[in-house]
């Protein structure tokens, strides 16, 4: 007999059409129209003070409430009209008291979702603004699996309360999805699916899928699994369409299938979503039961995040960081690597001042240094790049490592003999009147070969280094490599124009 995993809430739909999702250009153009409406909100509001400065306190209030209302009526509507994604992408865009100001003019029933879809720094500020009945209101509306992406920012007692509202299924669902750590398949699984049993006919499992108001977003099969609830296999809804209704289920279905275990790590679940090209994936625990979903919508979350957090990371600062965060906030967490860069640019300036008598003897040398270390620089960062991205992809591993370590050395070798030979013809055409003109070229030609070399070498080591120690490859991988090529790269040419230029 078909069954249902587990009980789908119904959802209240508002009386006027549903949201949909803008093209890009449209969220960027409602963006502005939203930044107008409170710009324009902020001087009414800055004319009506002017103007009843000199009225009663009670006149003055009666003005500001319908100046206020009038002002901010069209911005709830505007607001209204959008899907809860592009409310969450305006909301990051704007300063926090513009942003607060938004967020008060949103509808009660949609802050849970609008909640979900903001970044994390942005959620934690949102979640600060509202009481403990606001949040209470806004989750409980919410699936288990929703509940427990925000439960991490949510006071305690909010996710008590809103635990006890729910379900023995949905409180067991929630508990779950809580147990897994935040980079696990579990804490993204999602709970809403259909499964069916094989010795049932697809007549029967089209009988079933009518009674549903509608199916689960994302559903592209309908799990079978046997009467322990172990997984069996998928029944693609293609196959349930083009099949006679009189075939039974497990003559059409597929055994075959890609099956994620809780405990997975989220980004390689990703990885398989790409090279398979998958919509969906049943979860299952240790003994095979079916026990939820990865859906695509949350395989795109984690690629976008890593993404965001690699980006940052590379430059040295903290995913939590909000762009309209206060000043004091956004200082501290630039800190860290600001305090190493200027312990390692420290370091080169001693590397350049042990040969400042070479420099007082050559001073084209110090209009040439800012040359090797840039070039070498660049070419470690395309390096850098692309180790990073194959280790995300798992495609570097202890086996080909040695391989690509030597591919990379000799592309920044025949790079350096390339590019440090029209170097070093540059200097020489520069200073080709001088005494050292012949001696400058070939110092340069010979340091940007070596320092290129010092760039590639660096680049690979770091990443590689930090992924075998556990960390992020990108983790400020782009500081350490300037340090190395700019310190590197001064010895280097330095040190070379030294023994040339006795």
């Amino acid at each position: 007999m078909a069954e249902q995993d587990n009980h789908i809430p119904e959802r209240e739909i508002a009386a006027d059409a549903p949201r949909q999702a803008r093209e890009p250009e449209e969220a960027a153009r409602a963006l502005e129209e939203v930044q107008e409406l409170l710009r324009r909100h902020r001087l009414v509001e800055e004319l009506s003070h002017r103007q009843n400065e000199g009225a009663t306190e009670d006149r003055r209030e009666l003005i500001e409430q319908l100046v206020n209302r009038q002002a901010l009526d069209e911005l709830r509507t505007q607001l209204d009209r959008l899907h809860p994604a592009d409310v969450a992408y305006i909301l990051e865009a704007l300063p926090r008291e513009d942003r607060l100001t938004a967020w008060d003019l949103v509808r009660a029933d949609r802050d849970g979702e609008i909640l979900l879809e903001v970044s994390d720094s942005v959620r934690e500020m949102l979640i600060d603004s509202m009481d403990r009945d606001e949040l209470v209101d806004a989750v409980e509306s919410l699936d288990a699996d929703e509940i427990a992406d925000l439960a991490p920012d949510l006071p305690r007692d909010v996710v008590e309360e809103v635990s006890r509202q729910l379900t023995q299924e949905e409180r067991d669902q929630l508990r779950a999805a809580l147990s897994y750590r935040e980079d696990t398949v579990g804490a993204r699984m999602d709970f809403d699916m259909v499964r069916v049993r094989e010795d049932v006919s697809l007549e029967a499992v089209l009988r079933y899928l009518r009674r549903f108001d509608a199916l689960p977003d994302h559903t592209d099969q309908v799990f079978v699994v046997d009467r322990t609830g172990r997984l069996q296999g998928s029944l693609p809804l293609g196959e349930l369409l083009i099949n006679e209704p009189e075939a039974m289920v497990a003559d059409v279905m597929q055994r075959d299938v890609l099956r994620l275990d809780a405990l997975d790590d989220a980004s390689e679940a990703a990885q398989a979503f790409e090279r398979y090209d998958l919509v969906s994936a049943p979860v299952v625990d240790p003994q095979g039961r079916l026990i939820g979903r990865l859906v695509v919508a949350d395989v795109l979350d984690v690629i976008r995040e890593e993404g965001d957090t690699d980006l940052l990371q590379k430059a040295g600062l903290r995913e939590e960081e909000d762009l309209f965060s206060s000043v004091w906030n956004s200082a501290k967490n630039r800190w860290l690597w600001l305090a190493l860069n200027l312990c390692t640019a420290f370091f080169a300036s001693r590397v350049i001042g042990a040969f400042e008598g070479t420099i007082e003897k050559v001073v084209a040398l110090a209009a040439l240094m800012p040359i090797v270390a840039g070039i070498a620089g660049n070419s470690g960062n395309q390096t850098m790049t692309l180790v990073i991205r194959s280790l995300a992809l798992g495609q570097v591993t202890s086996a080909n490592a040695r391989r690509v370590l030597f591919k990379e050395l000799a592309i920044a070798g025949l790079n350096g003999i390339v590019w440090g030979g029209i170097a070093g013809l540059f200097a020489w055409w520069l200073y080709r009147d001088t005494a050292h003109g012949v001696l400058l070229g070939i110092t340069m030609t010979a340091a940007m070969a070596l320092n290129l070399l010092v760039g590639a070498l660096i680049a690979l080591a770091v990443p590689l280094a930090l992924e075998r120690a556990g960390r992020d490859p990108a983790l400020g991988s782009s500081v350490l490599l300037t340090f190395s090529t700019d310190s590197m790269g001064f010895f280097i040419f330095l040190g070379l124009a030294t023994l040339l230029f006795r």
